[in-house]
Formats: C-alpha cells, structure tokens, sequence
C-alpha cells in the first residue's frame, strides 16, 4: 500500500528555535533538519521538550524565536490550515478529544478532513476502502464497529495511527505511540512500526519516546533532548551511544543492540 505523497528531499527544518511559555524555555536554540528518506525518534527524558517539538512540527504551535519550515513552507507565512492536513498526527491530546461513542470506522474516516467526530461530510467507497486496508494493516480489522470508548489502550495507539495515516500525510509524528501499553501490546505496536518505517511508500516519521526500547526496527536517524537543548542528534547507530544517552538522561548508563532493536541499563 503506498501511503505517501511526492514531496522535496527537506520534509522539516527548525533554525534555532526557541519556545517559551509562562517564564520557562521549552525549547532552547534548536536546529534540526529531517529529510524525506529519513525516520526520526526523538529520546529524552521527561520535560525535555519533546512533545512541544512535535506540537511544532505539527504546525500546532508557533516558535517564541527561530524559523520553522515545515513541508516547504514557513510557519507564520503560511496558511496553517492548508498545511496541517499533510501532516498525520497521533498523540494522547487527540485521543481525548475523540468522542468516546464514535465507530473506529469514523475516528479513521473523519482523519480525511483533520476533524474529530463525525457529521455530515461524506465519504466515498475509496476512503472506506484506505479505512479499512488501513486498520488491516495495523491489526484492528475486527474494531470497525466498536466504539472508540471502548477498546483497550493497545487498540486505541493502533486505531490513532491508522486515522493519521488516512489523508495520505507527507509527514507522520507520533507522540509515544507505546505509552501506557503492557508488554505484549507493546510489542505488536512496535513491529507494526517498524514494518511501516520499511516501506519505501511510507511518510517520512518522527516518533517520540521515553525509552530506547521502544525505537522499532527501521528507525535511522536519533535527537536526544534534554532540557530543550539537543544532546545529540544524527545517524541512530552514532547518537545511540552510552555517553550521549548518559548525558541525556543524567545518569551512566551502557546501551546494546539486539536483533535490530536497542536497550539502555543503568551501569552496576
């Protein structure tokens, strides 16, 4: 299935940016490019600024200083409300705005138009038929007609993901896709994310996590936050080391890679 669309090699570019709010600086100088063949997880420790990079990103929030260019165009510049639509997002913010009796078929569809809760707009059989390829994909084909209210936080992640992969987005960010998930859960969502960062036809993506551990296979490219200042930032294998990571997380801390996927202990 092809989920993006043609697009420039320069997909996202922050030029020190800074965000502040209410006296205190989320985000600190930060210069960052991510490229279209690229997929970015973003690592750092909480209160590191990660989340307000991704409401960034998103287009959902205006730098304090800096320039921002998000798809080729510069935020506050442009007109956002054309902008957000090429850009997939899912995060708990957004789940909680769903409506709690909407079918997982309408929380995918209603991603068409970057609206939460179903109207009157309507859907041909085209969109139908990306709603349900797209819930396949991701492993919730038998939840087209529960209700959003109803599923467990693992069917919640993947039905969030499905909806921001409807209007065939540009750029996918995912804020902690694995958060609150048991083992088991977290494990599926992670190999479903990787199998997605492989295919060539897929978004370019940023994901945002607490843990190395949840990195999915496929991942190339890492920026460690701390204190909204960048740690570190590069090729996964290069930035994935023990003193970037320490020195992200305040702590020693040695780091392997397994079988495509990585892990992060405290040193004894």
């Amino acid at each position: 299935m092809g989920y993006g669309q043609a697009m420039t090699d320069e997909v996202l570019h922050l030029r020190a940016v800074g965000v502040r709010r209410e006296g205190a600086d989320l985000l600190r100088e930060l210069s960052w490019t991510v490229n279209e063949d690229e997929r970015w997880v973003v690592v750092g420790p909480n209160g590191a600024g990660k989340t307000t990079l991704l409401q960034v990103a998103a287009a959902l929030l205006y730098p304090t200083t800096g320039a921002v260019r998000v798809l080729g165009e510069e935020l506050g510049r442009t007109d956002v409300f054309e902008l957000r639509p090429r850009i997939g997002i899912a995060s708990a913010a957004v789940a909680e705005k769903v409506p709690p009796d909407e079918s997982v078929i309408d929380v995918v569809l209603t991603g068409s138009y970057a609206i939460l809760g179903r109207w009157r707009e309507e859907y041909d059989s085209t969109d139908v038929t990306r709603a349900v390829a797209l819930l396949e994909a991701l492993g919730c084909a038998d939840l087209l007609r529960r209700r959003f209210g109803t599923l467990s936080e693992g069917e919640r992640k993947r039905v969030q993901i499905a909806r921001a992969l409807m209007p065939d987005p540009e750029l996918l960010l995912l804020d902690e896709p694995a958060a609150g998930l048991d083992l088991g859960a977290r494990e599926d969502l992670v190999d479903r994310l990787g199998r997605l960062a492989d295919d060539p036809g897929a978004p370019t993506m940023v994901l945002v996590t607490h843990h190395v551990e949840e990195v999915p296979e496929g991942f190339t490219h890492a920026l460690l936050l701390r204190k909204g200042e960048a740690v570190a930032q590069g090729k996964v294998d290069e930035v994935f080391t023990p003193e970037h990571l320490s020195d992200c997380f305040g702590l020693p801390l040695t780091v392997e890679r397994r079988d495509g996927r990585w892990y992060a202990r405290t040193v004894r």
